[in-house]
């Protein structure tokens, strides 16, 4: 018979229940041992709840999203418009690019054209003259949400007309109308932005005055909302509407009247909820438009790769002797009489676009990759003749710049052009703390964002 404390056969010992446990002896076995990933679940657990917040919370990179806006929208009116004697000719009757043939290569391709639903001269006209107006308003960010609509039917149209028109830089505007239409591209630098704070400012003096809440009429977004309503029915009853465009259509018409109801009569959760909407349909198309910059330069990269000419560093002597890419010969065959200058281009150009999509983890190196590439486009656009190639890659490279540089770029244009107005010297008694206007009117970050 053995004791507590006692030793046992093969050296066991009991410990004595009196004494409690060891202290100096290994942890029973009954002990919980913390698991070693503990932290990790509850580090990504936070870190996904500071990223659904961020997505849900706001629109992401605001400047990005309107320098694009800007770019395209210049790069595509700046285009119409030096092209606009020859509009016939390119896309409308007069263009050898017949309307039997594209009528026959759009129905194979089921691609989308309101040119095709009528091969007057009268709709052709109509349909360019919408396409420069809708570049404008893009532009200035004006009804942001209409013209970024209109924006991309006027694009598609034009180019699925005439698919043999023009060269790389039309394959970018085409891809990036259609993501712009999906953003809120004008929270910023923007006609809609401005006047949103125009009229939160007589808004809030309204509501003082009156002594009750006072809600924006808006005739001009309800007049233009029912002349585009009044269109899409009229297409959509001649049949000249597939069921996916019909679909998409009538979605962003009747999501925009659900907006506008929303924001004038139920301000509260209903409001929240499509703001929410909003912003994770915004962060997802800047998402892709990022992905899509990426996808073409490392494409680009890598077939440069694969070709002869480049790899042996002689790719861009040939274009410089082309008659069709050197606007001002003498200093096309000046660049090309230099070798060593042509092998460094040739050889710069596939390193920094294949390099670029793995720079993105990397502030520093990327903003100096950024630059060498926008400094390329700029020498394309004049040594090569393509200003509009290199526009479209310009303004699509933009969603890649800082925003603390944006924002100082545009406090200086805004100088240089004097767009901005005197500050107006707000006399405020001692003794009273400065209003709901004079807040909004003197902090940037009070103004409501329209997008």
């Amino acid at each position: 018979m053995t004791t507590p404390g006692s030793h046992l056969a093969g050296g066991a010992h009991l410990p004595d229940p009196a004494r409690g446990p060891a202290q100096d002896g290994p942890a029973a076995a009954t002990d919980t041992v913390p698991s070693p990933f503990a932290s990790l679940g509850a580090g990504f657990d936070r870190a996904l709840s500071r990223g659904l917040q961020r997505v849900t919370g706001s629109a992401l990179a605001p400047y990005q999203s309107a320098i694009v806006r800007i770019g395209f929208g210049l790069t595509w009116m700046l285009f119409l418009l030096r092209e606009f004697p020859h509009r016939a000719e390119l896309y409308g009757p007069g263009s050898p690019w017949g309307f039997d043939l594209a009528k026959r290569l759009l129905a194979s391709n089921h691609a989308f054209s309101v040119l095709m639903w009528s091969d007057s001269r009268g709709w052709f006209e109509l349909v360019y003259a919408l396409a420069v107006v809708s570049s404008a308003t893009l532009m200035l960010g004006w009804r942001t949400r209409t013209s970024s609509l209109l924006f991309m039917v006027g694009v598609l149209s034009l180019q699925n007309r005439s698919i043999f028109m023009g060269d790389g830089g039309d394959n970018v505007v085409h891809i990036m109308a259609i993501y712009l239409a999906f953003t809120r591209c004008a929270q910023v630098w923007s006609l809609d932005h401005r006047l949103a704070v125009r009229r939160a400012a007589a808004r809030q003096d309204d509501e003082e005055s009156a002594g009750r809440t006072v809600r924006d009429a808006d005739p001009v977004g309800i007049a233009l909302w029912a002349v585009l309503g009044a269109a899409l029915v009229a297409a959509s009853v001649a049949g000249k509407l597939t069921t996916g465009w019909a679909v998409i259509f009538w979605l962003c018409w009747i999501g925009q009247a659900l907006w506008w109801a929303v924001r004038r009569y139920a301000p509260g959760e209903p409001r929240t909820l499509m703001a929410i909407m909003g912003d994770i349909v915004h962060n997802g198309a800047m998402l892709v438009i990022v992905a899509e910059v990426c996808l073409i330069y490392s494409t680009a990269g890598w077939y440069k790769i694969q070709g002869s000419r480049w790899e042996d560093g002689t790719a861009l002597y040939y274009p410089l002797h082309l008659d069709d890419f050197t606007p001002w010969p003498a200093l096309s065959h000046a660049l090309a009489g230099n070798d060593v200058m042509v092998m460094l281009i040739t050889y710069g150009t596939v390193i920094v676009q294949v390099a670029f999509p793995f720079t993105l983890f990397n502030r520093r190196v990327k903003n100096v990759l950024l630059t060498g590439m926008m400094i390329e486009h700029a020498s394309i656009a004049i040594v090569l003749g393509l200003p509009f190639f290199s526009l479209a890659m310009i303004a699509a490279d933009a969603v890649f710049l800082p925003t603390g540089f944006l924002r100082w770029a545009g406090q200086q244009l805004g100088r240089a052009l004097r767009l901005r107005r005197p500050a107006q010297a707000v006399v405020i008694h001692p003794q009273r703390a400065p209003d709901a206007s004079e807040s909004v009117q003197g902090d940037p970050a009070a103004e409501p964002a329209a997008g």
